[in-house]
């Protein structure tokens, strides 16, 4: 097996203080909204029949 020679700086950890998962909080909100706006189509479209249908 070989090792690669990598500075240190290179490989450093990020600290618990820098760590911030804007990109993981964004991805749970789009998915939230786009299950609620299903949600609301399924209910008021498909199952109440006000309007048109996709099923039938």
């Amino acid at each position: 097996m070989f090792e690669s020679n990598v500075a240190q700086h290179e490989t450093g950890s990020v600290a618990h203080d820098a760590f911030d998962p804007v990109g993981t909080g964004l991805l749970l909100v789009m998915y939230f909204v786009i299950i609620s706006l299903m949600w609301l189509f399924m209910y008021f479209v498909e199952f109440l029949g006000n309007g048109p249908s996709v099923v039938g």
